[in-house]
């Protein structure tokens, strides 16, 4: 694969979206903070280093590459169309990479979650703890799915009106906290789940046309926009999700992680130069591209290599040291080393679900069972995110959009909705670009 690329193939995007997967995994494999008495944070116990979450908090570049490929894909898709529909071939597609992996993910920890809970051992702290921790990384996905349901029309959008449609999610997700904070409307924070990280997406897209030419000007004016919103705002100084916090700037995202999003991207663009030059040695993009054959298989299953280092520990009857001492910091390269192995034997196991497939296009009116595919099948992942796996067996539920969901329902709908969008497209030998 890494000798058949194609010259014109950008490839400083493909080293981003690894290289924006592994430092999350490497932010929640030093976060987390296991003790005796459960599962904790370690940038709640250690407030200072929730400046770290500036640098570590780089899921704004991971969409910003999706809207990239997203633009690519789908008008590659539409140029070989010749004229006929194609939004249920290129939900299709995009689904094909994400879902698999995903859905194979969660079919196995429900299975092993609902084993531990009818032999009677899923009430314990640590492993209630854990059956709560391992999904809840599928929001990303949830989101990632619904900017793939929304490409089609924003991409239009920026056809139009370039940094305009972005100026227009940005002007909107800014006007949702000032009725949020200053007026103290009720529930319209939930919609800068779609603003905020629509915006970041659309910036993908204006980088796909080569329209992001000041890459520092960008950076510059996110940076100080995060600075003075976290200085003189009502946001917290962490850009992931704390304990407890009345404010977060995660959930549901924030004007601060919007401007925050815009200096990693002004950041990033600064970098593309001299790492394309890099990604152009041979063995560096055998790396890269075997690297993300992978990728999403490794977020998936990060968390289980890690629960499972500390199981060991336990098991072993090594003393788990209080998290944020002297010897937990001792021990955290050790356990870092541990998960990164263990992650790799998973990796190994299941990577078979995240092989590429083949694209296809659809017959016209199909497109409407694809969009009802993704609506139910995102809404479903979101919610498994929220409820995770504990009480199977208890009827437990999270709300998500007022309507209250258990994890079975939440499993069905990821399910349903993903066969409802796999039988939209008619196959045809067509594949997609990026």
């Amino acid at each position: 694969m890494a000798a058949a690329t194609p010259g014109s193939r950008d490839r400083y995007i493909d080293l981003l979206r690894v290289a924006s997967l592994g430092t999350v995994v490497f932010g929640h494999w030093l976060m987390a903070a296991v003790s005796s008495d459960g599962i904790g944070n370690l940038l709640a116990l250690v407030p200072p280093l929730q400046v770290l979450t500036w640098g570590l908090q780089i899921m704004p570049v991971f969409f910003f590459v999706g809207g990239f490929s997203h633009a690519l894909s789908y008008r590659s898709l539409s140029r070989k169309a010749d004229g006929r529909p194609v939004y249920a071939a290129f939900l299709r597609a995009r689904l094909q990479r994400l879902l698999r992996p995903t859905l194979a993910f969660v079919l196995l920890w429900t299975a092993g979650a609902l084993a531990v809970q009818l032999a009677g051992g899923g009430h314990g702290r640590l492993t209630g703890a854990a059956l709560r921790l391992v999904t809840q990384p599928l929001w990303f996905i949830g989101i990632y799915l619904a900017m793939v349901a929304f490409t089609p029309p924003l991409l239009k959008l920026h056809e139009r009106h370039g940094w305009g449609a972005f100026a227009g999610l940005a002007a909107a997700a800014a006007l949702v906290d000032v009725l949020r904070f200053a007026l103290g409307v009720p529930y319209v924070e939930f919609l800068n789940f779609a603003f905020v990280w629509l915006a970041v997406h659309q910036l993908g897209f204006l980088r796909a046309d080569g329209r992001i030419t000041r890459p520092a000007v960008l950076a510059a004016a996110g940076l100080a926009g995060a600075v003075l919103l976290v200085a003189f705002g009502p946001y917290p100084l962490s850009m992931v999700g704390m304990p407890g916090e009345k404010v977060s700037n995660m959930a549901p995202p924030s004007l601060a992680l919007l401007a925050h999003g815009m200096w990693l991207v002004g950041a990033v663009q600064l970098l593309a130069g001299p790492a394309t030059a890099w990604l152009a040695r041979p063995r560096v993009w055998r790396g890269v591209v075997a690297a993300n054959g992978i990728a999403m298989t490794a977020f998936l299953w990060h968390l289980t290599a890690m629960l499972a280092v500390y199981a060991a520990q336990l098991a072993l009857g090594i003393r788990l040291p209080e998290p944020a001492t002297a010897a937990w910091w001792a021990q955290a390269p050790v356990r870092i080393v541990a998960a990164a192995a263990l992650t790799g034997v998973l990796v190994a196991a299941f990577k078979r679900f995240e092989a590429p497939g083949g694209s296809s296009i659809t017959e016209p009116g199909s497109g409407p069972r694809a969009a009802a595919g993704i609506t139910v099948c995102l809404l479903g992942v979101l919610d498994l995110s929220m409820t995770g796996l504990g009480g199977l067996l208890d009827g437990h539920s999270a709300t998500l959009i007022a309507l209250p969901v258990t994890a079975p329902a939440a499993i069905g709908m990821a399910l349903g909705g993903w066969l409802l969008v796999e039988r939209s497209a008619s196959p045809r030998s067509v594949r997609l670009r990026g």
